[in-house]
């Protein structure tokens, strides 16, 4: 199965310079965050695939329009041909905004969805928008990832971990994909597709 992930910055290759057929052999697109709602329109409505997201840190202005023809997955644990995927948006607060929570605002979400991943029996990609911490997270406020998350890769051990919010052209540090015991960590920044 091919998983498209995007996140933080448009790609002009599926916009600007979109071309029919571009979104071919995908089965699945998941954003991480921080995209345009038309931007994420227009690829539900191009792409033959469903098209998942998490919120950013930037997302959910009260005059911004919903994503037309996509799936939200804040919160929830949503199945996809088999696949337990749970989507957690949102960045470090560190100013007032919508989609920012302390370290213990995001152990709280995490601690609501308890009974559904027992009922699920664990997950098998995590969707986020900010890392984990100390897993490809930046040194400052705003881009410190969440120590929830590395807990929940230790208790669920997904296949795949999929974030963005650090842009990889924010240093050399940061890379597309690490791993992390059994899991595969990805930064979507702007566009990846791999094989699931």
């Amino acid at each position: 199965m091919k998983i498209l992930v995007i996140s933080d910055e448009e790609s002009k290759l599926y916009w600007d310079f979109y071309k029919p057929g571009t979104f071919d052999g995908i089965d699945l697109i998941i954003s991480c965050g921080d995209l345009s709602p038309h931007y994420l329109s227009f690829i539900a409505t191009f792409a033959h695939a469903p098209v998942l997201y998490v919120n950013g840190n930037h997302d959910g202005k009260p005059e911004a329009p919903v994503p037309e023809g996509c799936i939200c997955i804040e919160d929830k644990i949503y199945k996809f041909n088999g696949i337990r995927i749970l989507g957690l948006g949102g960045s470090m607060r560190y100013k007032d905004g919508p989609n920012m929570f302390s370290q213990r605002e995001m152990r709280s979400r995490v601690r609501k969805l308890k009974f559904r991943l027992w009922r699920s029996k664990g997950i098998d990609i995590l969707v986020t928008h900010s890392p984990a911490y100390k897993l490809g997270d930046g040194e400052d406020l705003p881009h410190t990832g969440f120590a929830v998350f590395n807990e929940l890769l230790d208790k669920y051990s997904p296949k795949y971990f999929l974030h963005g919010h650090v842009h990889l052209n924010y240093g050399s540090k940061f890379h597309r994909i690490t791993k992390y015991k059994d899991t595969t960590i990805i930064n979507g920044y702007i566009k990846h597709l791999f094989e699931y």
